[in-house]
């Protein structure tokens, strides 16, 4: 992250929790429905704080679900609010029906996910499985590092939903961010106000008895309309290419949001999608994301004083996977490894390692790419076994005739 000239802020000791749920006070948000699930707990207490003593005008609803708490989120954006929701692991899994119908109506919901370990056995610590799981769902997902950047990418979520009209999801990993506290800089209210706006429902235009007629693209007696209807194979699959065309077209979306941001913020996360560190003369480089690539980015530092040539890429927005950026940047490097906090199960890696890997399939320059599974459950990866993966990158020449797929930390 890189810090500019920006306004004036206010230093704040926030747990990421905390951060996210500042952000989503300053952010013009009309409506929370919530459920409480832990480590993602006291966002949704935070926020409710701020309700009852009359800090935001907002509608809190406590609902009996997270099924619920993201169905309340969808109907109200429906009806043209700005709506937000949180969860984690197993609250997101019960939530799995309407992730799919708040992606496919196009609606822009905000949601933040305490990354944490999905049930049996039961775990509330963190790893990936949770939103990794949900990867395909139609959301866009940005990846957070810190109580910083939980902040920042929830007031930018909020635009970056209601431009590219698709819902976002913002996660933090459980209790190393959510739970820390960490020294925040938090904007104005008024500055972030400004920032967001007021959201604007998009119009269409409809066929009418009279001609073309204009209406809002909401829920609304005066001009009913449908969402989500029966959508059955003569337009289904239309359907679903062009959703699928609205998240690659939400690329430009957003960088220009983050652009704006740093404007504002003096906080710049540029290139956005991907940051890298020391790769420009790197042989060996480990990829990964959130909060485990501040430790790797120490380990980059030792291993440089000692003359290897190595780097590290945190990889930021997840969906929608920005293939080309990761081609580019890979193809002057030798070897990858990919760091997965999550597994998928009967497949030939984890999940941005399958990603990474397809990337780079048709690149004519293609590094060796190793798959690096570890964390699972909160498991610490200590600094000596990132070391002990870049050796064995360096040492690697030769690319495997199958996948190579190691565990880092698991006993055996």
């Amino acid at each position: 992250m890189v810090v500019q000239k920006s306004v004036s802020q206010t230093m704040m000791a926030l747990n990421g929790d905390e951060a996210v749920a500042w952000a989503v006070k300053q952010s013009n948000v009309d409506v929370v429905a919530a459920y409480p699930i832990t480590p993602q707990t006291i966002i949704v207490e935070r926020i409710s704080e701020f309700v009852h003593n009359g800090e935001v005008d907002m509608e809190f609803i406590r609902v009996e679900s997270e099924h619920s708490a993201l169905s309340a989120s969808w109907g109200a954006a429906l009806a043209g609010a700005r709506a937000f929701t949180a969860t984690a692991a197993n609250g997101l899994a019960l939530m799995w029906e309407i992730l799919y119908i708040t992606a496919s109506t196009r609606t822009p919901v905000v949601m933040a996910v305490v990354n944490r370990a999905l049930s049996a056995p039961i775990n509330i610590h963190n790893d990936h499985s949770d939103s990794m799981g949900a990867r395909d769902s139609g959301w866009i997902q940005i990846y957070s590092e810190d109580a910083q950047e939980a902040y920042d990418n929830t007031i930018m979520a909020f635009r970056i939903a209601e431009e590219a009209m698709l819902p976002v999801m913002i996660t933090l990993d459980g209790f190393t961010i959510s739970h820390t506290l960490q020294n925040v800089s938090v904007l104005p209210d008024e500055v972030v106000s400004n920032f967001v706006g007021v959201r604007k429902v998009p119009r269409i235009k409809l066929p009418h008895i009279y001609g073309e007629k204009e209406i809002p693209l909401m829920l609304n007696p005066k001009y009913p309309i449908s969402f989500g209807p029966l959508d059955l194979f003569d337009y289904y699959f239309e359907h679903k290419v062009q959703q699928n065309e609205a998240m690659k077209a939400s690329v430009p979306v957003i960088e220009k949001v983050h652009r704006e941001f740093t404007e504002i913020s003096g906080r710049s996360y540029e290139p956005v999608h991907m940051i890298p560190y020391k790769t420009e003369d790197a042989d060996v480089v480990l990829l990964g994301l959130s909060s485990t690539m501040s430790v790797v980015r120490k380990v980059v530092d030792e291993l440089r004083s000692e003359g290897k040539k190595v780097g590290a890429i945190r990889l930021r927005v997840f969906r929608p996977f920005p293939a080309d950026i990761i081609r580019k940047e890979l193809s002057k490097v030798s070897t990858v490894g990919i760091l997965d906090r999550s597994l998928s199960f009967g497949a030939e890696g984890g999940p941005v390692f399958m990603e990474v890997r397809s990337a780079l399939y048709s690149s004519s320059s293609k590094p060796t790419v190793y798959d690096y599974i570890y964390g699972l459950g909160g498991r610490d990866l200590p600094p000596k076994l990132i070391k002990k993966a870049f050796n064995e990158l360096i040492e690697a020449r030769e690319e495997p005739e199958k996948p190579v797929i190691k565990y880092l930390g698991v006993r055996e």
